[in-house]
């Protein structure tokens, strides 16, 4: 599946944005406590935590399209076995959905818990 050209430039403006609104309060914040963190060290940090985010749910939300199309397939061609497959569905979906929660924690880590500050 190819990305129109709009929306990846969406993706890529929403990425700069949230991650340039991060680093301009977490340096007011910063220099507030008297911290010796410079500026280019809290950029990659936040740069990190967005491509962590971005990836850990593009990933995992594009398995689960697939899945949910494969199920219902499945479930067209075989109605007997409907719920099998329902089920087992269901559980992919929750290990997929659990990597993008990972994601999440890693990038609250990443901001939360920064170990450089």
């Amino acid at each position: 599946m190819k990305l129109g050209k709009r929306m990846l430039f969406g993706i890529t403006s929403l990425a700069v944005l949230f991650s340039t609104s991060g680093m301009a309060l977490a340096a007011e914040e910063a220099a507030a406590k008297g911290s010796s963190v410079d500026g280019t060290t809290l950029s990659v940090l936040f740069i990190a935590a967005a491509f962590a985010i971005a990836i850990g749910i593009i990933a995992p939300a594009h398995g689960q399209g697939k899945a949910v199309v494969a199920a219902c397939e499945g479930m067209a061609r075989n109605p007997g076995i409907a719920g099998k497959l329902m089920t087992t569905m269901i559980l992919g979906l929750a290990m997929m959905e659990s990597l993008a929660i990972y994601a999440l924690v890693v990038a609250l880590i990443l901001l939360l818990a920064n170990p450089f500050i």
